[in-house]
């Protein structure tokens, strides 16, 4: 019987609990999960009591070198963007791969270049999972064919943009464009709220010139995102609308299956 490969889970929310629920219910077989570390401790307790059969001996870790000493294979990072920043380095230089949600790091070019060369010197990877969109492999397709032009235009309620300096009452009333520009612009203005367009900006024409809009319509539920990308032979149109996040949960499920699965999709 094969090892299980390890895994450990950084940030104990909602996606992560995505996770969770897809081991219990053997989905995942090939993997183990053997640490939790979350900003909330108690999350991550919570996460372990959820836990059945052969990961209920999953430890709660107290900062990223206990973590790191369970030799995980791989890490899910399901946490934000500056936990990606703060992680992704010490662990790809100890072999570790990580599976990342907050692909809005990435969006920093020379943190960018240190990942890849850090990756590369340690036989490590960093899979970036579809999260709330898809369409990766059409998008990096088209890229490889020559000169394309790419956008991401995305519909939000104004409740989900509390928080930033764009949010105003006013939101409530009327629809409104709130930004309009490239990826790397977007994710400063919003750290969280766009991973989205910075993903799709790094399968295709690169964040400084992937064109982002955002815009906010009263009593919008959930997150609608249109993706196009265009060449000389080449158009198409990739259109998500998710009322949840659960579908950037169940991503990462289905990238730990690929890597696992001697046929990929």
């Amino acid at each position: 019987m094969n090892t299980p490969t390890k895994l450990a889970i950084l940030g104990c929310g909602k996606l992560s609990g995505i996770v969770v629920q897809a081991l219990n219910s053997g989905l995942l077989p090939e993997y183990r999960l053997v640490g939790l570390l979350s900003r909330s401790r108690n999350s991550a307790e919570k996460m372990v009591q959820q836990l059945r059969g052969g990961n209920s001996d999953c430890r709660v870790c107290e900062n990223q070198e206990e973590l790191f000493s369970l030799n995980p294979d791989y890490i899910i990072e399901a946490a934000s963007p500056a936990a990606m920043k703060n992680i992704a380095l010490p662990a790809l230089r100890r072999g570790i791969s990580i599976i990342s949600l907050s692909i809005g790091a990435l969006a920093d070019r020379v943190f960018y270049e240190e990942v890849h060369r850090t990756a590369a010197e340690n036989n490590a990877k960093v899979h970036l999972v579809s999260g709330a969109i898809g369409g990766f492999d059409v998008l990096r397709t088209a890229s490889l064919m020559g000169p394309c032009k790419a956008s991401i235009s995305t519909e939000k309620g104004p409740d989900s943009l509390k928080g930033t300096e764009v949010y105003s009452d006013s939101l409530h009333k009327e629809r409104r464009r709130v930004f309009s520009g490239n990826a790397v612009q977007a994710i400063e203005l919003f750290p969280t709220k766009v991973n989205v367009a910075v993903a799709a900006s790094l399968a295709s024409v690169g964040p400084e010139n992937i064109e982002v809009s955002v815009t906010s319509t009263p009593e919008y539920l959930g997150d609608d995102h249109r993706i196009e990308i265009s060449n000389s032979q080449v158009r198409t149109v990739i259109d998500v609308y998710s009322e949840t996040a659960e579908i950037a949960g169940w991503s990462i499920v289905n990238t730990l299956r690929n890597l696992a699965s001697p046929i990929v999709f």
